[in-house]
């Protein structure tokens, strides 16, 4: 405490003349100060003392603050920018009490066919979405996993169209026989019958080539979804799903 009082009679005494020349005399005293506070840093050994010798020079090293700088700490509002107006301020004040002045009858109507809809739409999508999520879940991980990895989207898409003609032009005894001799376009076709929950066979004929036999099963019925596997795994791709 004896060397803070010291201190600060120090400062004020050293530099207590009031400036004769106006903003040069004051920037003068300033750098005074500052080379004065410098000057005492050396010197002082006591952490405290050195501690109040550091704010000090901080302080003299801020300049003041004009209005501008003022406003830019204070923002928003008082300081800050306007407040935008809102939506309702903007609006009409006829066509807003028109609004605001509806009939109950006609607005509980209105906020029920509202909610019919939304619930009709939902109900409809879910569904589609249940439908695709089951015929993945049909497939197994293996085949899932090339699926995924596949770049042949096209491959896939005639796959689906020609999967899909079969369930609807055929019957319960007929089959269908594909010639795939290449491993991973048979895998995806597989995995393509998974998903319409029809039933695969690869068989080797009489002369060594590769027979894929596609019939209906006999439990459960193929499955026609609204959204194509092609469909699911470009979205999948994308993130949208």
């Amino acid at each position: 405490m004896v060397l803070h009082r010291e201190l600060d009679h120090l400062f004020f005494s050293s530099f207590s003349d009031p400036p004769k020349d106006g903003s040069k005399s004051s920037g003068m005293s300033i750098e005074k100060k500052i080379e004065f506070l410098e000057s005492l840093t050396g010197k002082v050994t006591n952490r405290r003392s050195r501690r109040w010798l550091n704010d000090r020079l901080l302080m003299e090293l801020v300049p003041s603050l004009n209005a501008a700088e003022i406003r830019g700490l204070f923002a928003p509002p008082p300081w800050g920018d306007e407040v935008p107006p809102s939506t309702f301020s903007m609006t009409n004040i006829e066509e807003w009490d028109q609004f605001r002045n509806i009939d109950m009858d006609k607005e509980v109507n209105i906020i029920n066919s509202l909610e019919n809809s939304l619930h009709k739409r939902k109900g409809h999508t879910d569904a589609n979405k249940m439908a695709v999520l089951n015929g993945w879940h049909r497939i197994d991980c293996r085949t899932r996993d090339a699926l995924r990895r596949s770049s042949l989207p096209e491959l896939i898409d005639n796959y689906e169209e020609c999967l899909r003609t079969f369930i609807t032009a055929s019957t319960d005894g007929d089959v269908l026989e594909l010639q795939i001799q290449d491993p991973f376009h048979r895998l995806l076709l597989h995995g393509v019958c998974e998903f319409y929950n029809l039933a695969s066979d690869t068989v080797t004929d009489y002369k060594c080539s590769k027979m894929t036999k596609i019939k209906k099963k006999k439990k459960g019925s193929p499955v026609l979804p609204n959204i194509t596997l092609s469909h699911f795994l470009k979205m999948s791709k994308e993130g949208s799903w």
